[in-house]
């Protein structure tokens, strides 16, 4: 009677996941669908921009974004959220060019502490969060501050040039594979991690935990609070490799960078289906996103239009991001 009975509850489930796996993959079909369409009226409004100097631009500029919303999407699954990417991105490349160009580290080294000061930057949000029960919102958004303060200190308000680091451009603008920068080839292979990791390990499995039920998820003896820290944590890696990736794109550690960055990042991850609510999200609909994000913000360059009026764009794409999410919350629930 007992095998019965569970029997039918999971033939009963059964249509609940599939359902839920059609959804998903709908919203990356529609992801994907309008990365196309988003291209192909740039294409029409400009004959630059197909041109493959401009696609490779596209993909170096998304390489950045790109590996934020990565670290971004498990964040914001477990339903909190991460301003300070941006400008923690900013202090590492900063506390990267501090390693090696005024301390000489070797190269190696200087980047796994760049790396790993972003790590550091993502275990403090998790402890202000977890531990001390800080709301996700104020307490990245301290360490915005914090680190956006603490770039322009430690550089003296200066930039930070890598002349003297041979090898240090390469990490971005080499070709281990020809024709693909090396940028390009770093977001690849730590996308095919994440999705890895999200989908297959048990640190993807208790991310999505958190963000559908914490409390049943504390309920059932896992330790939330180690879990979330982990999480944080992992995300602040990920803001110090594309701290890394951006100051050898642009050989230097520029300390006035990294505001907007944030904003990008979560554009990106919610365009590609993440709920803002947490339990739900992929990180091939981050990678789409992100791509998104990417085409607009060149192809808006390519048209010459005004600055104050990208950030307009931008803005403006977010809001319909938000309130798309806030539509397919309210369908799921009828």
């Amino acid at each position: 009677m007992t095998e019965t009975k569970a029997v039918s509850a999971q033939e009963r489930a059964l249509p609940r996941l599939s359902g839920g796996l059609l959804r998903r993959q709908l919203q990356q079909v529609l992801a994907f669908a309008s990365l196309i369409v988003v291209m192909a009226f740039f294409s029409l409004a400009s004959p630059n921009f197909l041109t493959w100097s401009n696609i490779t631009g596209i993909l170096l500029s998304t390489a950045v974004i790109g590996i934020l919303a990565l670290g971004t999407t498990f964040v914001i699954i477990t339903g909190g959220i991460d301003l300070s990417v941006g400008t923690g991105m900013t202090l590492a490349s900063v506390m990267t060019a501090t390693f090696l160009v005024t301390w000489g580290w070797p190269l190696t080294l200087g980047v796994a502490g760049g790396i790993a000061f972003g790590a550091l930057m993502g275990f403090v949000n998790g402890f202000n969060v977890a531990v001390l029960r800080i709301p996700p919102f104020i307490a990245t958004l301290a360490m915005m501050l914090i680190a956006q303060g603490l770039a322009l200190v430690i550089s003296g308000t200066a930039p930070i040039y890598f002349n003297d680091v041979p090898g240090f451009t390469a990490i971005s603008g080499g070709s281990l594979v020809p024709g693909v920068p090396n940028a390009v080839l770093i977001l690849f292979v730590l996308t095919a991690l994440a999705a890895v990791v999200l989908s297959k390990s048990i640190l993807g499995r208790y991310t999505f935990a958190l963000g559908s039920n914490e409390e049943a998820t504390r309920i059932s003896g896992i330790d939330v609070a180690k879990w979330k820290i982990v999480i944080y944590t992992l995300a602040g890696a990920f803001t110090g490799i594309a701290g890394v990736v951006l100051a050898a794109r642009l050989n230097s550690a520029q300390p006035a960078l990294g505001l907007g960055y944030e904003l990008q990042a979560i554009a990106a991850v919610v365009i590609g289906g993440t709920s803002l609510q947490g339990g739900k999200g992929s990180i091939v609909g981050t990678i789409i996103g992100a791509l998104i994000m990417g085409v607009l913000v060149n192809g808006l360059r390519i048209m010459s239009i005004p600055q104050e009026w990208q950030t307009v764009v931008i803005g403006i794409v977010i809001l319909v991001a938000v309130y798309t999410d806030i539509l397919r919350r309210q369908a799921r629930a009828s």
